[in-house]
């Protein structure tokens, strides 16, 4: 089976539904942020202030590529690795591309919002929508399918995946 990769903004429940969806199919799951966290020590709020968004999107890009040469897996994305140019047409081999599409009012609760968010900071609810803006026609033109997580549990978003690609 070809992974599932699951891409979108910061608080529609990649990492989590992954997990959910990983105890459905007994696949792994590869957190791409996660993969950066453990391959560096250090947090991605951390990278970003030391080294900079461009020595970040540096890594991102090497880590999410060498996720997608994996098989059978389900791969959650950082919310900003499709802007890539390299990342997106990658992700065109994928036949089972999931945009994970959230309000912001969904999304506020589930983030919080935090220092851990590095381009959230400032104006936070200002800054989740300036990136919704620039990232969502990347997401939808990605996207095999969409899928809304308003206001359902990472399991019951998991077992609508599973039912669409496993059926």
């Amino acid at each position: 089976m070809q992974s599932i990769v699951l891409i979108g903004p910061p608080g529609a429940g990649k990492s989590t539904v992954a997990k959910c969806l990983s105890k459905i199919l007994g696949m792994p799951v590869i957190d791409t942020d996660k993969v950066i966290e453990e391959n560096t020590g250090r947090q991605i709020g951390e990278i970003f202030l030391t080294d900079g968004e461009a020595f970040f999107r540096n890594i991102e890009r090497e880590t999410v590529l060498k996720a997608l040469g994996r098989d059978e897996s389900i791969i959650a994305l950082g919310g900003g690795s499709v802007l890539d140019p390299e990342v997106e047409l990658r992700l065109k081999d994928f036949q089972k591309v999931i945009f994970l599409n959230v309000s912001i009012s969904n999304a506020a609760p589930r983030v919080g919002f935090n220092k851990e968010r590095p381009l959230l900071v400032g104006n936070p609810r200002q800054q989740w929508l300036a990136l919704m803006e620039k990232r969502r026609p990347v997401y939808e033109r990605i996207a095999t399918q969409i899928i809304s997580t308003d206001n359902k549990k990472p399991q019951e978003v998991a077992q609508e995946i599973a039912k669409v690609f496993v059926s």
